[in-house]
Order: C-alpha cells, then structure tokens, then sequence
C-alpha cells in the first residue's frame, strides 16, 4: 500500500473533496483520528457520504440530510463494511474532520491528523474487513509520516463527538498493530 509525496493511497479509489486546505508550515502529522459515519444514519452501502464530502448531498433524498445542509467536512479515508478504501484529500492537506478539538493540549486537530472514517455507527460492531483494512492502512501511514498517536474522534472532542463508538474494538486494533500507539485518555480506555 504506497503512498505517493502527495499522499496518495495507490490502492484506494479517489474522489476528491473540495473540503481540504493546506496545512500550517512546518506542521507534521502525528496524529491518526478513527471516525465512524453512515448516511442515512445506521444504513451502509450508499453514496451519502461521498455525496457529504463532495457537497453533492440532496436534502429531499432523506429527512435527515436537510440537517446536513451547507456542511463542509471531508476526510482523508473512508473504508467501507467490505474493506474498500476511498481516498477524499491526499495526506498533505488538511481534511476537515476534527473539527472543535484538542489533543494532548494541542487545539485544531485538523492541522496535524489524518482523518480515518469507518463506514458504521455506534450501534453497530464493524466488519473484520474494516479491521484488516484500517490495519494495513495505518501500518502504511504510519511508515511514512511521524504518527506519534491515535485516537477517536470522541477523544480529542470530547462531550461532542461519540465515534467511533462503543463497538469499536480498540483492543483487536491495537494488539494487531502491535504499535503502541493508541493513547486514549483514562476515561475512554480501549474495550
């Protein structure tokens, strides 16, 4: 799974987000965010969210779109209940995924992360091949960039975010990467 100097996933589908901007100079990326997503809310398998990252979402589609109206949001990866990869913003830029947030007293995580979405919801457990798939990938991230932690999105924003949810299984992500990496607050501590 290379990346290319732009941050380009060769194995994953792109479909570019206009919802990105460069970083600050001399910003490193240490920082990997697991999000969960569906649209519909707890239905998998359509367009909703490539149509959310691309600001192509219609609001007469479903009821819960209009609730989406006018939002920008993207972020770098999004991996499908079967393990496909679509890529939205190559890794050198900023996706905007974190929104509000602070981790380890640094505020604006959008401008040293790489957002990873799941295809799911926090009342669903996620699929082995989202696991196989968010695995290889991070090993690949963190082969190129200085990942120095990773953590959910419900960490760095706490009170406001709740993904990736209670099924996410933190232990079977970290005793796979066998990283150290994930560094989650003593409030959130893996499951």
């Amino acid at each position: 799974m290379p990346i290319d100097a732009a941050g380009l996933l060769d194995s994953a589908q792109f479909i570019a987000s206009p919802n990105c901007d460069e970083r600050p100079a001399d910003t490193e990326i240490s920082l990997l965010v697991i999000h969960n997503i569906s649209l519909p809310p707890d239905e998998f398998g359509g367009s909703g969210v490539i149509e959310l990252f691309t600001n192509r979402i219609d609001p007469a589609a479903h009821p819960y779109y209009q609730t989406l109206q006018g939002m920008k949001v993207s972020a770098h990866f999004f991996i499908r209940r079967d393990g496909a990869i679509i890529q939205f913003v190559p890794c050198m830029k900023r996706a905007w995924h974190a929104g509000v947030s602070q981790w380890q007293s640094r505020e604006r995580c959008n401008d040293f992360s790489i957002g990873i979405e799941l295809e799911g919801s926090d009342t669903t457990p996620f699929t082995d091949p989202q696991y196989e798939a968010l695995i290889a990938l991070t090993r690949c991230l963190c082969q190129r960039y200085p990942i120095q932690d990773i953590a959910g999105h419900s960490d760095i924003a706490p009170g406001r975010k709740t993904d990736p949810g209670p099924y996410f299984d933190w232990k079977r992500y970290d005793n796979n990467l066998g990283s150290g990496l994930i560094n989650r607050p003593a409030n959130n501590t893996p499951s």
